[in-house]
């Protein structure tokens, strides 16, 4: 009989992934350091704490859903981490092609500072609905669970945990950053706008590495 807990032989690899992943300034960092920028570290780091918590969220949501059918095919996982390589590539391109316009919304985030509850909420739900977030726990989490030790859903859990807790602190250092020198990065809209391109091209390199592995592995 299965054990509850499945701890992936290959859990040291996953976290360098996580790691690199989340060092790439997307929607969630972005959002983090835009609210540093308007209101400070304490308002960042509050909507740090609700952005794990929704990106942990949708890991469960995910793993709920996608486990199940990715233990019992073949062919659903290599489909799932195709299309979700295919759509990192593309968010990639997009991260690059607008991000004058992200480093513009960056700078105007209003003139009323939001409670901390305000912001853990407002921050939940830009975690809960992150396109990375959602492609990295469909496609990317996948390829480090170990399939015949089975119970993927809770491989795929423990995963989303450890991402959550890497993000925390990862987010929540790019918030106490962007605070303290707020002034530094709002006086040079080019500072941000190369931020955001690097997190595009990050985007791109892990959707490109997900397709090569789908295709090896086939």
């Amino acid at each position: 009989m299965n054990s509850l807990i499945v701890i992936p032989s290959r859990l040291w690899e996953y976290c360098i992934a996580a790691v690199i992943i989340i060092l790439a300034p997307g929607p969630s960092v972005l959002f983090v350091i835009a609210r540093a920028i308007a209101w400070g570290r304490a308002t960042a780091v509050a909507t740090v704490a609700g952005n794990v918590m929704g990106a942990f969220s949708l890991s469960v949501v995910v793993a709920v859903g996608l486990g199940p059918i990715l233990q019992r095919s073949d062919l659903a996982f290599t489909s799932v981490q195709v299309l979700g390589g295919a759509y990192l590539i593309y968010l990639g391109i997009s991260a690059i092609r607008h991000s004058q316009i992200h480093a513009n919304d960056m700078t105007n985030q209003g003139d009323i500072r939001p409670s901390k509850w305000k912001s853990m909420r407002e921050g939940f739900w830009v975690g809960a609905l992150n396109p990375k977030g959602i492609v990295f726990f469909a496609a990317i989490l996948p390829q480090f669970v170990d399939r015949k030790s089975g119970n993927i859903t809770s491989q795929l859990i423990l995963m989303g945990a450890i991402f959550a807790i890497i993000a925390f602190f990862s987010d929540g250092g790019w918030g106490i950053l962007a605070g303290t020198i707020r002034n530094w990065l709002a006086t040079e809209m080019r500072r941000l706008v190369r931020m955001r391109m690097t997190g595009g091209t990050v985007m791109i390199v892990l959707g490109i590495f997900t397709l090569v592995s789908a295709i090896r592995g086939r």
